[in-house]
């Protein structure tokens, strides 16, 4: 076989094969030594603000400094129990970490009833709900801040906070990091929200590596640019619209049901890659089973924002912002490998090419589709 035409396969091997080296630990259940994202809804007017945390319960338990009993629990009795019982140094860490102010003035936090814990995906988290009793004269600001889970605590990195807010009259959205911690009522223009909801949706792209795989996965069995345009057009429009919807409240489709079956997905389209002069006998059904496995992936991508609110339709932008974001990457992922792919098909190579890629990735989700199986208790 001429050089070149190995090195092709190589270097194809190399990317996909430097993909797969970090999914030992697939996506969402993200290592501490990773990131995470806080979620708050804070709502209220004037003098009162009721706040709403969703934060990593093993992380919380972690950063306020509490044993190994307390963040190892796994049992829901026993992690209410643990919250209950480190109550103090939990509401201590977090008051320190948010903040709400009124006209640049702190506003007062107390807590409001026992901690809750419910499930993210495959993710437990804690449920803190705070009252920030706040004093000014009438018709001032409030503003937001959060620092929660910061690099300096080395648990995890560039954290983010993804605060819903209805206050003072105005409904909306933002993504709080250490570039930008705060987030002033009414002052933040309707381009910037967007923005920061374009690169969250991309950031969201790339960090799921499953959604990734399943992407690459599509381009390996794509023959033309035309299959290519096609099959990712079914893809983007069909998760498109549940991700809307999910994210919207309309469905709810349990993490548990959703997980295991994009690990599937991506197993069927990399078989099928593997099946190799059987494709053309598949190629009537490939754009259906590209659009129905499209469905339960846009139901994953929804999972990051969880705007479920009644009012939510005003913060359509955030929702389309995110989309976009996830759609511009894809393309950006689809312009750089397909050249590669097209490339290699010429060679002589390409058959083997296709099994050393494709067979990883089987390997690969086969492992996440019984991981996410919930155990029975």
């Amino acid at each position: 076989m001429p050089r070149r035409q190995w090195l092709f396969a190589v270097v194809l091997a190399i990317v996909v094969g430097g993909v797969l080296a970090d999914l030992v630990h697939p996506a969402p259940a993200a290592a501490h030594d990773a990131t995470t994202t806080a979620h708050a809804e804070v709502t209220g007017s004037g003098a009162n603000v009721r706040v709403v945390l969703d934060l990593e319960y093993d992380l919380l338990m972690k950063s306020a400094w509490l044993y190994a009993e307390a963040y190892e629990a796994k049992e829901r009795a026993e992690q209410l129990r643990q919250l209950k019982l480190n109550r103090d140094a939990v509401i201590d860490y977090v008051t320190r970490r948010f903040d709400v102010a009124y006209d640049d003035k702190s506003c007062a936090p107390t807590t409001v009833g026992d901690a809750d814990v419910r499930p993210r995906g495959r993710t437990t988290f804690a449920v803190l709900t705070l009252a920030y009793a706040c004093q000014g004269e009438a018709g001032g600001v409030h503003a937001i801040s959060s620092a929660l889970f910061p690099d300096n605590e080395s648990f995890v990195h560039s954290t983010k906070t993804m605060v819903r807010y209805d206050l003072d009259g105005e409904t909306s959205s933002a993504v709080l990091d250490a570039g930008n911690p705060t987030v002033r009522v009414g002052e933040r223009p309707a381009s910037h929200q967007a923005g920061e909801f374009f690169l969250l949706g991309a950031e969201h792209l790339l960090s799921g590596l499953d959604h990734i795989l399943f992407l690459v996965a599509l381009l390996i069995g794509a023959r033309r640019l035309r299959d290519v345009v096609v099959t990712a057009s079914a893809f983007t429009v069909a998760h498109s619209i549940t991700f809307l919807l999910a994210a919207m409240g309309v469905v709810d489709v349990p993490g548990a049901i959703v997980e295991p079956v994009i690990a599937a997905s991506i197993i069927v389209v990399a078989v099928a890659n593997l099946l190799g002069r059987q494709e053309d006998k598949l190629g009537r059904w490939r754009l259906p089973i590209v659009f129905a496995f499209g469905l339960i992936h846009g139901l994953g991508f929804a999972g990051a924002l969880d705007i479920k609110e009644s009012g939510s339709w005003q913060l359509l932008l955030s929702l389309l912002s995110f989309n976009v974001g996830i759609e511009v990457t894809q393309l950006a992922i689809i312009a750089l490998l397909f050249p590669l792919l097209v490339l290699l098909r010429r060679t002589s190579a390409a058959r083997w090419a296709v099994a050393a890629l494709s067979l990883p990735i089987v390997a690969v989700s086969l492992y996440w589709f019984f991981d996410r199986i919930p155990l029975p208790l």
